[in-house]
């Protein structure tokens, strides 16, 4: 009660002394309020003001009404909101709590970064001088009395309106140890996102361009757009400008990526390369994106770490989705990097559009799709066959409806017809012109056995027999996007299993294949299936490796195990009557709170048609542990068992605390199709946590 008398009795006091002056008036609360005979206003026990968003804490105020100041003894906090504290001994402020003078006082922005400071001056309600500071975002523990990283300055200046922070002559210093020392220097407050200044250097050395420093420079355009200047200076075997621009409008974003290079590794060329990409929201549920990628030759990339990918894309598409209704149109050109003779050979100009549209069938029920489809591509190489164009058009309707029959019997009838003409040009085993209509119709049964286990969990049994009719034969046509077919349980039972337009699934087939499941409440899940394809007649329509050829198809076996608790294990195989292992792939994967672990086996047979001379068998094994908050390490691995030979391997460790990101990374990529030699790489990062919208680190707390 004598509180809640007080605070009121203070808080007019406050209010009266500061009419006539500004118009927002200051609160104050405390254990004890008196009023002394010069008319000075003295608040003791527990004392707090409060001043707009503002908020200060002391064991002690006093207001000197004709001089209109506060004094304060501490300790004493000054909270102004959106990350500023500060912490003091003793002040004495304006009565506003935007000017004056602290002692033995230290300042905390965005809970990150603290500057202590002899004398702390507040001027203007915006900047506050800091005189002999230091600053630093490391944790001080009294065992460990010096920070990790420091920067001590003559004077610091915080801009809080621009959310800048000023050095005067700034030494950084490591370890107490000093390091670099810098007449003026400029950093981004916490939480400043946007700013132009230097960000964080990446040391990378290579086999091929030895040690070298990345140093990036943002530099802020404007609120919806920006410019990252990178040089790149390796030992000097390169001379490198790397630059990324970024726009924001107000339907999209654009983003451009390029640089160029003059190296050891071709002295008498420029090299280059550009990356770009927009997208832009054109309508209601309709998107435009563009796409521009180019290198100078085909290992700039790898040589300079950007993407080791063996394919560039540039392009336009347009997009439209909706519920029962989805088009697209786009045009795109293709460069391989795999060997500047793959290119005349490969289709590198494309251009398709397609109009896909789903809705109920009125009268005969079930749901009905109709697809329009138009492709043409074009080769850069004249002769024949290797420079073949074409053109296609495409009319498709399927057809779907399913029925419960007695018994629980789930039984479903579907349907399909394609029309396609084709105009073909520089390829003789074809004519000029082919037309082909492909009708198809199935009959599907599934039957479920389900059964639930006095543990609660529940086991499902479901034979499945699909009968398909197809024409058996139709007339030839190039087969583009059909080369590399995918037989898995997922389209086990498909009406077409070519993943393209251009290979048909032709003839009279069935399908046959069995799948069990098991759900435990506990989280324990298992599955497995297994599924084979018979035929009336072989059209030799896929190749061997595909498992489809012939008139019975490899068997396909699949299973899948997970204990609910990070472990999981997958398994699928293709495999012809005499157990001949056409394909397999196995993983197993681990993931604890500290652990995330990953392998996996995987072997192909050869298959010449899909331009695989040989068999391949490859173990790759992927790690991450995490030995503290801090510390981190992962390891990647690829390893050909066939030929006997490693394909990548990498390290890497990360250590990351309340103040600063270290990451490590060593990796040598091996001779693959688009390098003869092979490669290491080594990358180092050092960030200092604190400054602008750096993330702050695992705090930890003192001995860890």
């Amino acid at each position: 009660m004598i509180r809640r008398l007080a605070s009121l009795l203070a808080g007019v006091a406050v209010v009266l002394a500061a009419a006539g002056a500004a118009a927002e008036p200051a609160t104050l609360i405390a254990d004890r309020v008196a009023l002394e005979r010069d008319g000075a206003l003295v608040a003791e026990g527990d004392v707090e003001v409060f001043y707009g968003e503002t908020r200060l804490r002391a064991q002690r105020i006093r207001y000197d009404r004709a001089r209109d100041s506060l004094a304060f003894e501490g300790p004493l906090q000054l909270d102004e909101g959106e990350g500023f504290v500060m912490i003091a001994d003793a002040a004495e402020l304006s009565r506003d709590l935007r000017e004056g003078v602290l002692e033995g006082a230290r300042l905390v922005l965005g809970r990150q970064l603290q500057l202590a400071a002899d004398t702390v001056a507040r001027g203007e309600g915006r900047y506050t001088r800091l005189e002999r500071s230091v600053a630093s975002s490391c944790r001080v523990c009294p065992d460990s009395p010096t920070p990790l990283w420091e920067i001590r300055a003559r004077e610091v200046v915080h801009d809080q309106l621009e959310q800048q922070i000023h050095f005067d002559r700034a030494q950084f210093r490591v370890f107490g140890v000093p390091i670099v020392y810098l007449p003026r220097l400029r950093v981004p407050a916490p939480g400043n996102v946007r700013t132009s200044g230097f960000l964080v250097p990446r040391l990378r050395a290579t086999s091929d361009l030895g040690p070298g420093l990345r140093m990036p420079y943002f530099v802020e355009l404007a609120d919806d757009r920006d410019l990252t200047l990178t040089p790149y200076l390796a030992q000097g075997r390169t001379a490198t400008m790397e630059l990324r621009y970024r726009q924001a409008f107000r339907r999209g974003d654009v983003e451009i990526s390029g640089g160029l290079s003059r190296d050891s590794i071709r002295p008498d060329a420029v090299r280059g390369f550009v990356l770009g990409e927009g997208r832009f929201a054109v309508g209601a549920q309709t998107a435009l994106d563009l796409r521009l990628e180019a290198a100078s030759d085909r290992t700039y990339l790898d040589d300079y770490g950007h993407t080791s990918r063996d394919l560039l894309t540039s392009g336009a598409t347009l997009e439209r989705i909706t519920r029962d209704d989805a088009r697209r149109a786009e045009a795109l050109v293709f460069r391989s990097l795999r060997s500047d003779a793959v290119n005349p050979e490969r289709a590198n100009r494309v251009a398709r559009g397609r109009w896909t549209r789903r809705f109920e069938m009125p009268g005969l029920g079930g749901v009905m799709r109709t697809r329009l489809d138009a492709l043409a591509l074009h080769r850069a190489a004249r002769s024949d066959v290797t420079g073949r164009d074409m053109a296609r058009a495409r009319a498709a309707a399927d057809w779907r409806r399913d029925w419960i029959l007695p018994g629980g019997i789930e039984a479903g009838l579907a349907g399909e017809l394609v029309a396609d003409h084709y105009a073909i040009r520089r390829d003789s085993r074809f004519a000029r012109h082919v037309a082909r209509v492909t009708p198809q119709a199935a009959l599907e049964l599934r039957w479920p056995w389900h059964r639930t286990e006095s543990s609660g969990a529940v086991q499902v049994i479901e034979p499945v027999a699909q009968l398909v009719w197809a024409r058996p034969t139709a007339p030839a046509v190039p087969n583009e996007d059909s080369r590399i077919v995918e037989f898995d349980e997922g389209n086990l039972f498909a009406l077409d299993r070519a993943p393209g337009a251009d290979n048909r699934e032709l003839g009279r087939r069935a399908s046959l294949g069995i799948s069990w499941t098991r759900i435990s409440p506990g989280g324990w899940s298992a599955a497995l299936a297994i599924g084979r394809v018979y035929r009336a007649g072989d059209g030799a329509q896929f190749t061997d490796l595909s498992g489809l050829s012939g008139r019975r198809s490899d068997w396909l076996a699949a299973m899948r195990i997970d204990n609910g608790a990070g472990l999981s294990i997958t398994n699928r195989a293709l495999f012809d009557s005499d157990l001949s292992i056409t394909k397999a792939e196995s993983r197993v994967g681990w993931r604890t709170s500290r652990l995330e672990l990953a392998t996996s086996l995987a072997t192909i047979a050869e298959e010449p048609a899909e331009n695989r001379p040989r068999g391949s068998s490859e173990w790759s094994f992927d790690a991450g542990y995490a030995f503290t908050d801090a510390l981190s390490a992962r390891v990647d691995w690829r390893y050909d068992l066939a030929s006997g030979e490693a394909q990548r391997g990498g390290i890497g460790m990360e250590l990351r605390n309340e103040c600063a990101l270290v990451d490590v990374s060593l990796s040598r990529r091996f001779a693959t199709s688009t390098r003869v030699e092979p490669s290491t790489n080594f990358g180092l990062s050092v960030e200092l946590l604190g400054f602008g919208g750096a993330s702050p680190g695992a705090s930890g707390g003192c001995g860890t």
